[in-house]
C-alpha cells in the first residue's frame, strides 16, 4: 500500500501540471478566482518580505536548485555506474520531472495563471482594428513634444529616490489599478539588482519579475530617466498583468498622472516603441521632432545597449523568451511588446489618462 502510494503521487504531481498546462483556459473563471481574486492577496503578501530583503531572494531560489539538479543527476549517474544497472539513473530523472512538475505548479498558483485572464481589451472599452499609420507616428510627434516639454523640469528633480520610495509615483500606480480593476492594488516593489545582472546587460533586458518571490529585478546599467518606467512595468507584472503590452500600457499610465520625471520616463519608453514601428522616414522625422535634451537622452540609451550587447545572446534570448511566452498562451509571442501603441491609441480614455472600462465599471 504504501509503495502504490509512493508511487501514485508523484505520478499524480506531473500529471496535475501536464493537465494545467495543456487545459483550455477559462479567462472569465480566472480572472475571478485568481487574478482579482487569490493572486492580489499573495502579492500583498509576499512583495513586502521580498523588499524588505536587501538581495534578489531569485538568486537564492536558481542557486538552491541548480544544486539540487546537479545533485540528484550525479548521485544517480554514480549509483548506475557501480551498479552497471540504469534504474538508478532513471529514477534520478524521474525526481528531476516531478521536481520539474512541482516548479511549474507552484509558478501557476504564485503567478503564472495571469497568463490566462481576460485581455484588457476585452475589459476596457477599445475601438476595433489596427491603428492608422499616420496615427502611429502622430503618437510619436506628440511623444517628441512632451519629452521636449518637460526635459528641464524632469532633469531638474535629478531623479533623487528610488522609484519604488517616489510617492507621487507609487499613488499614481495605485490609482491606475483602482481604475482598471476592483481588485485591491498592487505593493509596489523595489527594483533589486541580480547576479543574472550582466545577462540582462548583455542581452538588453531591462527587468523581469521573479514569479515565485514576486520581486521586481532591474538591468544594473538602466539610466535614472529610464527606472520609473521600467519599475511601474514590472509593478505592472505584481499586479497581475503578464502580458507585455498591458505591463507597459499600466506603466505608461502610472508614469502619466505621476511627476516630471516619471511623465518624462514614460514618454521617452513610448517614444522609443513607436519609433521601433515605423519605417526609416518616418523614424528620421520623429528625431527631428526632438530637441538637443531628449536627443542626447536617447543617443545615451543607444550607447549603454551598444557597449554592453551581444547580439547572438540577444536573440537567442528572445527567441526563448518568445517561446516562453507562447507556452503560457501569449499568442503574439515578444511581439506583444509592440501593442502597447494600439492600446494607448485605441482606448477609450475619461480625464487624467484614465481608460473607460466596459459596462462603466
Amino acid at each position: 500500500m504504501r509503495v502504490a502510494l509512493r508511487t501514485a503521487l508523484p505520478v499524480s504531481i506531473v500529471l496535475l501540471a501536464i493537465v494545467l498546462g495543456v487545459a483550455p483556459a477559462a479567462p472569465e473563471a480566472t480572472e475571478e478566482w485568481f487574478s482579482t481574486g487569490l493572486y492580489p492577496r499573495v502579492q500583498q503578501l509576499l512583495t513586502p518580505l521580498t523588499n524588505a530583503v536587501p538581495f534578489a531572494l531569485f538568486d537564492l531560489l536558481t542557486g538552491v536548485a541548480a544544486v539540487a539538479l546537479v545533485g540528484v543527476l550525479v548521485g544517480g549517474a554514480r549509483q548506475a555506474w557501480r551498479m552497471r544497472r540504469a534504474a538508478p539513473m532513471l529514477r534520478a530523472l524521474a525526481r528531476v520531472a516531478v521536481g520539474a512538475a512541482l516548479v511549474y505548479l507552484m509558478f501557476l498558483l504564485l503567478w503564472g495563471f495571469n497568463y490566462r485572464r481576460v485581455p484588457m481589451t476585452e475589459r476596457l472599452l477599445v475601438e476595433p482594428g489596427a491603428p492608422l499609420p499616420e496615427a502611429v507616428v502622430q503618437l510619436g510627434l506628440d511623444a517628441a513634444a512632451r519629452l521636449n516639454a518637460l526635459h528641464e523640469a524632469a532633469h531638474g528633480s535629478a531623479w533623487r529616490e528610488p522609484p519604488w520610495q517616489d510617492a507621487a509615483l507609487r499613488q499614481a500606480f495605485t490609482a491606475v489599478l483602482r481604475g482598471l480593476s476592483d481588485a485591491p492594488p498592487a505593493v509596489p516593489g523595489r527594483l533589486k539588482r541580480t547576479v543574472f545582472g550582466p545577462y540582462f546587460r548583455w542581452a538588453s533586458i531591462d527587468g523581469m519579475v521573479n514569479p515565485f518571490g514576486l520581486e521586481a529585478l532591474a538591468n544594473p546599467d538602466l539610466l535614472p530617466f529610464e527606472r520609473p518606467f521600467v519599475a511601474a512595468h514590472e509593478w505592472a507584472h505584481l499586479a497581475g498583468y503578464a502580458d507585455e503590452a498591458e505591463a507597459s500600457f499600466v506603466g505608461w499610465l502610472a508614469c502619466m498622472r505621476a511627476g516630471p520625471g516619471a511623465q518624462y520616463s514614460g514618454w521617452l519608453a513610448l517614444f522609443w516603441q513607436v519609433s521601433s514601428e515605423v519605417n526609416e522616414p518616418e523614424r528620421a522625422r520623429l528625431a527631428a521632432a526632438l530637441e538637443p535634451g531628449p536627443r542626447r537622452d536617447l543617443d545615451a540609451v543607444v550607447a549603454r545597449i551598444r557597449r554592453s550587447e551581444w547580439p547572438w545572446l540577444q536573440q537567442a534570448g528572445w527567441r526563448l523568451y518568445d517561446r516562453y511566452l507562447r507556452a503560457n498562451r501569449v499568442e503574439e509571442g515578444v511581439r506583444s511588446y509592440g501593442a502597447v501603441v494600439t492600446l494607448v491609441l485605441r482606448a477609450r480614455f475619461a480625464d487624467g489618462w484614465m481608460p473607460v472600462r466596459r459596462g462603466g465599471g
